[in-house]
């Protein structure tokens, strides 16, 4: 392999893309990068600052004041902010919202894409997020649409924060992640949609491993 390659993954809200990601990333000896934590770290910014996420004037005004930087610890991403480590900030449920609307913010996507980019000009790269194989990586080799039934993603979520030793309502996820998926289609900046390239992988009757194994398969072929 003379020079990186890039693999997108796109998807809604909880379709397991950073989980996939990881995997097919470690299976084929490429870097992970979750955009997806990016901004929730500028969400996580903007509550802790005590502004609202939905105003852009007044998100726009902060982001200067923002060093992110993603470092790798013993192979796992970990997220900086400011340096301070946020990594586990960043996943509580109220991160989600606040990072769906700054998302939706033309000033925070420029912010980030630098950024996004120059991973994938240095190191070979399984990056996943929404708008990845669109905008971020548009020439990317290898690209994915990963989703799943919004009641199969919305258990998955449950069962995450189950997993921490957090009890959230299902009802209360199913409305969220149908807001959320509703809210990144309908942006009108990089919305979340298919690539016409990207191979479409519905898991919800699809275990981990066999995802993966159909996203390694077809990426190989594609390789």
């Amino acid at each position: 392999m003379n020079h990186p390659i890039s693999i997108a993954i796109d998807g809604p809200a909880a379709a397991g893309k950073s989980t996939v990601a990881r995997r097919l990333a470690a299976e084929l000896g490429f870097l992970y990068v979750d955009t997806g934590a990016l901004y929730r770290a500028i969400g996580y910014a903007v509550l802790t600052a005590k502004q609202d996420p939905a105003d852009a004037a007044a998100v726009e005004a902060l982001l200067p004041s923002l060093q992110l930087s993603i470092r790798y610890v013993d192979g796992v991403q970990r997220i900086f902010l400011n340096g301070q480590d946020v990594s586990e900030e960043i996943r509580l449920p109220e991160m989600s919202m606040a990072a769906s609307r700054v998302s939706a913010i033309p000033a925070v996507r420029a912010f980030l894409l630098d950024l996004q980019r120059d991973f994938a000009r240095r190191e070979s790269v399984v990056m996943d997020g929404r708008d990845i194989g669109t905008v971020v990586l548009p020439d990317a080799a290898v690209k994915f649409f990963l989703t799943a039934s919004p009641e199969e993603r919305a258990w998955r979520r449950m069962r995450e924060f189950e997993q921490k030793g957090q009890t959230v309502d299902y009802g209360a996820l199913l409305s969220e992640i149908k807001q959320r998926d509703y809210n990144d289609s309908h942006r009108p900046i990089a919305p979340l949609v298919q690539a016409p390239d990207a191979l479409l992988v519905d898991n919800t009757h699809l275990t981990l491993e066999e995802t993966v194994r159909t996203m390694k398969s077809y990426a190989e072929e594609k390789l």
